[in-house]
């Protein structure tokens, strides 16, 4: 049989006069905002090739941050990635932070380590979305939770979606004990609803459905549940001291960040680290809580900020893997260029290499359990 070629799209407006398929992933899943086009070509019902088109939701995040002072663009630089906005604006005034040598006070860095871990369960659960949608389970339904956490998200910063926490040497949200309490309810729900959704997968859902090997985790510069789903222990929360590695506290809560997941790389084995890193990152945020110190929430900097003249850069371990800024500074307020590093880039351009051989009735399986946001594709 000669291989045919077949196009998919992926989100966006439903066009008629589009000659192919659309590909549902569930009417909550990240993939129903934005657009992705993807040219396949199977032989035999297996997919031999595969062309992914991105672009159609170009957004200009990297020029239009040149635009403003490093103070204006936190308010930009959480947009890209609507999933976990908190992870853009804690990247930029990382960067800023070790470029000037500036001192987070502790309290700070602790809140803000709430806020990941609080911003990574969000993201996880609307990724693992798909799962209920693919096996028609209302039980493992992740909308209800999701809004929960975003009310959490609203409560402390003011913002359901894009949190604007952040501020350059520190943050400008303080957890009281009542929001506390709260938070430790929703996520103590979370932690259920993940425990159901790893019990769904024991079913085997995306068992053998594109592999990722490691040589492929390498070759595309992958990282997060992606990676460590293949047995490629990469996480920037381990390393706090490492350059481009977490500040504290994340040190005492390395014992968390041991998961018991499959590590065959498969489909099933990245939907079953979702869903571990979950109920893993609840425990860190009650654990967080619990110890949360005293002291000021933000160290004092110029009213001008200006960086050092030359290439600075930053990371840090978002929900889909790592992500990273680089900026060229020649001194003034506003960078002169910046260069964005998304997961969610890596994660797509390793497609053409994992999903030859996988069953074209496999194919929603397949991207769903390597995800992306088209804001942080199209950057």
């Amino acid at each position: 049989m000669l291989p045919t070629t077949h196009a998919y799209r992926i989100g966006g407006i439903t066009d008629p006069e589009f000659a192919g398929d659309t590909l549902d992933l569930g009417p909550t899943h990240p993939a129903s905002a934005g657009m992705l086009d993807l040219a396949i070509s199977a032989s035999e019902g297996r997919i031999t090739s595969v062309d992914p088109s991105p672009g159609a939701l170009h957004r200009g995040a990297e020029p239009i941050l040149t635009a403003r002072d490093y103070r204006q663009a936190l308010s930009l630089a959480n947009r890209h990635d609507w999933q976990a906005p908190f992870f853009g604006e804690w990247t930029l005034a990382r960067l800023v932070e070790d470029a000037l040598g500036v001192e987070v006070p502790v309290r700070a860095r602790w809140v803000r380590a709430v806020l990941a871990e609080h911003t990574r369960t969000a993201s996880h659960l609307a990724h693992l979305s798909f799962v209920g949608h693919r096996l028609r389970d209302a039980a493992l339904d992740t909308t209800g939770v999701r809004e929960e956490l975003r009310e959490r998200t609203a409560e402390l910063t003011g913002n359901r979606l894009h949190p604007m926490a952040v501020r350059l040497g520190g943050v400008a949200c303080d957890p009281t004990p009542v929001w506390a309490d709260a938070e430790r309810a929703t996520l103590a729900r979370a932690s259920e609803l993940a425990a159901r959704l790893g019990a769904a997968l024991g079913g085997g859902l995306g068992a053998g459905v594109a592999p990722v090997t490691r040589a492929q985790v390498d070759a595309h510069g992958l990282a997060g549940p992606v990676a460590r789903a293949s047995g490629v222990a990469t996480d920037l929360r381990r390393h706090p001291d490492r350059p481009g590695g977490h500040e504290a506290p994340w040190a005492d809560l390395a014992d968390l960040l041991d998961l018991d997941t499959p590590t065959t790389g498969d489909a099933h084995a990245r939907f079953s680290h979702l869903a571990a890193e979950v109920t893993a990152s609840a425990a860190m945020v009650d654990r967080l809580l619990d110890g949360l110190p005293d002291g000021p929430l933000r160290a004092h900097l110029p009213k001008v900020v200006k960086l050092p003249e030359g290439d600075w850069l930053a990371a840090v371990e978002a929900p889909l893997g790592r992500a990273g800024m680089v900026v060229t500074s020649r001194g003034e307020k506003t960078p002169w260029r910046l260069r964005l590093r998304t997961p969610s880039f890596a994660n797509v351009s390793a497609w053409p290499a994992v999903l030859p051989g996988t069953a074209v009735a496999d194919l929603d399986i397949a991207l769903a359990s390597l995800p992306w946001v088209a804001g942080d594709l199209d950057k």
